[in-house]
């Protein structure tokens, strides 16, 4: 077996070529969230709780009052006019939503005799609540042929039977938005089957909901999908109401875009999952203005170019997502056909979007996050996990995260450095998501120690050097944290470091050593067998190819993991090196991955 070795000598790496992948090379950034200890009890944090309580308490007795709903409107003399696409496609085995007199949802099902009583009865989970206000099933059920659109109208029905006015959780924004979407899409198709009454109240409920999409409350998060979803509804149905919707909407949306979409086509949020839902949705407008013979605005057709070139980075070999900062891996077929539009559908070798930096060889892709989580209200599914990464080999996808994502609801500890494939020093987390009834008005926003990183990167014909250093663990631990990378282009081969140091101008505290766990989670389905000499490991991804991971560390174990696919658990593994580290001197541990035919 070939010894793990050192790093590229100190004189080789500086021999490196100036080639380096724009806004990373030495560029430090800084990320500074308030600590739990100290935003629980700032002005700042206190101004946002008192605004968002005061607000919410004034929208909920205004929303309230009887007779709002008359403030809504009705749509006289509408029809409709155009049938949105929606670019998402269909799962390949989708079930057969409520024809059996169940509806399955988030993993779980709700028996109904009728589909008044999947409104009326208690749902099993806040998550399967979301789904079934949202419509999320409406796609499906519509495509079960004319039994499932006779079905789909029902529930529409019966949904605005009993949610015609206002109330806190079903006209909550985020679902608000999904749900006008998700109806304008099938609106039309609905109302050919319907009588001339229910074609005038699915017209009436679309016409509502859109109006109130343009009604306060409106957070920086989310209001480019409201105002979307409100444009689309305005051209979905006729006359001067829908159209005075589909005019605020096209207004008020470029300055949403320019809040949400950044200059390089990630998402505020840092999630590239986000990114490519907001680039369906685009795409779904922009399907929508050339139905109605309408130029798309310049912001929209920036925001879709933008987005689509920062889609190309964030496709791993196996043509799906890679999983950062609260965004999923989605599926195959969802991203291809986010895809489909671009002329230049190849992922860069080298690039840097939304923080993430994406480098490879021929067999050997590399993804590490080199950026802090989001901030303020963006931070509400952000991840505190610095350094993190992901390996493909192949089409492999070897490590990864946990892949929690908002639809993990109760799983928020997966938000943290255990959730990732990084370093977690000691035994409490680096921060954590608000929670309670904190939550309940800001959302579980995340919360930590101020991080600041660095960044570096080199590169020539033959190797790629990447370093990313932080300094989550300095306020607890006094150490930094560096993570240095060197991948060889031509043999196929990693080495990478971990370093632990106190820098030399803090003063070490007053403990001496503090336990650390370097985790690689492993993709759901990747074998792993631990060798004889306990400090290597043969891993298979699905294409049976073999490549060993290596390490120096005192101790290399493989335990077991869970993995979040769409707000499901998976069972998983993970490789886990643990030891100790001193806090008044440098502690260094190395691994390798390389191909299995090596030896």
């Amino acid at each position: 077996m070939k010894s793990l070795g050192p790093f590229a000598p100190r004189d080789s790496e500086t021999a490196l070529s100036e080639g380096h992948i724009p806004g990373l090379r030495g560029a430090p950034v800084r990320t500074p969230l308030a600590a739990r200890t100290t935003q629980r009890t700032s002005p700042a944090l206190f101004g946002s709780i008192a605004k968002a309580l005061t607000a919410r308490q004034l929208w909920i007795e205004l929303y309230g009052l009887p007779g709002y709903a008359l403030t809504l409107g009705k749509a006289k003399d509408a029809a409709f006019t155009i049938s949105p696409r929606d670019f998402r496609p269909l799962p390949s085995e989708a079930p057969r939503p409520l024809l059996g007199g169940k509806l399955t949802l988030a993993g779980l099902s709700l028996e109904a005799d009728n589909p008044q009583d999947l409104w009326t009865q208690p749902t099993p989970s806040r998550t399967y609540a979301v789904e079934l206000h949202s419509f999320n099933w409406l796609p499906l059920m519509m495509a079960q042929g004319e039994r499932g659109v006779r079905d789909a109208l029902e529930m529409v029905l019966a949904w605005h039977d009993v949610f015609a006015d206002w109330s806190p959780f079903s006209w909550s924004p985020a679902i608000l938005s999904r749900r006008v979407y998700n109806l304008s899409m099938a609106a039309r198709r609905l109302a050919q089957t319907a009588p001339a009454a229910s074609q005038q109240k699915l017209a009436d409920s679309l016409l509502r909901q859109a109006r109130q999409l343009l009604r306060p409350p409106s957070t920086i998060v989310g209001r480019a999908d409201r105002l979307i979803a409100a444009a689309i509804a305005g051209m979905t149905l006729s006359g001067p109401a829908a159209d005075k919707i589909r005019d605020k909407a096209l207004a008020r949306l470029p300055r949403a875009l320019e809040e949400t979409v950044r200059e390089d086509g990630s998402h505020a949020s840092r999630a590239p999952e986000q990114a490519m839902e907001l680039l369906l949705d685009l795409l779904t407008l922009d399907d929508a203005l050339s139905q109605t013979s309408q130029a798309t605005p310049p912001a929209v057709a920036e925001a879709i170019s933008r987005l689509t070139i920062g889609l190309r980075s964030m496709v791993q070999p196996d043509g799906r997502l890679a999983v950062f900062q609260g965004g999923g891996p989605s599926s195959k077929a969802r991203v291809a056909a986010a895809r489909a539009h671009d002329d230049q559908p190849a992922a860069p070798a080298a690039s840097m979007v939304g923080g993430i930096v994406r480098v490879s060889s021929p067999q050997i892709t590399i993804m590490l996050d080199v950026d802090g989580p989001a901030m303020g209200p963006w931070s509400v599914s952000a991840c505190g996990q610095p350094a993190a990464l992901e390996i493909s080999c192949g089409k492999d996808r070897l490590f990864t995260s946990a892949g929690w994502t908002p639809k993990a609801a109760e799983r928020h500890a997966l938000r943290l450095t255990t959730g990732a494939s990084t370093l977690t020093l000691g035994e409490r987390p680096m921060g954590e998501p608000l929670f309670g009834w904190q939550a309940d008005l800001l959302g579980p926003r995340l919360i930590s120690d101020p991080i600041h990183l660095t960044r570096d990167h080199q590169q020539n014909d033959e190797a790629v050097w990447l370093e990313v250093q932080h300094d989550g663990w300095i306020g607890m631990y006094g150490l930094l944290h560096q993570r240095r990378i060197y991948l060889d282009q031509v043999h196929d081969e990693l080495r990478a470091e971990e370093r632990l140091y106190p820098p030399s101008n803090r003063e070490a505290p007053g403990r001496i050593a503090a336990p650390y766990a370097l985790r690689f989670h492993l993709e759901p389905g990747v074998q792993a067998s631990l060798a004889r000499d306990r400090r290597s490991i043969l891993l298979r991804g699905p294409s049976g190819k073999g490549w060993w991971f290596r390490s120096d560390g005192p101790d290399v174990a493989i335990e077991p993991a869970v993995h979040i696919e769409e707000g499901l658990t998976r069972r998983t593994l993970q490789i886990v090196v643990r030891g100790s580290a001193r806090t008044d001197a440098e502690t260094k541990v190395r691994w390798k991955l390389s191909p299995a035919s090596e030896d």
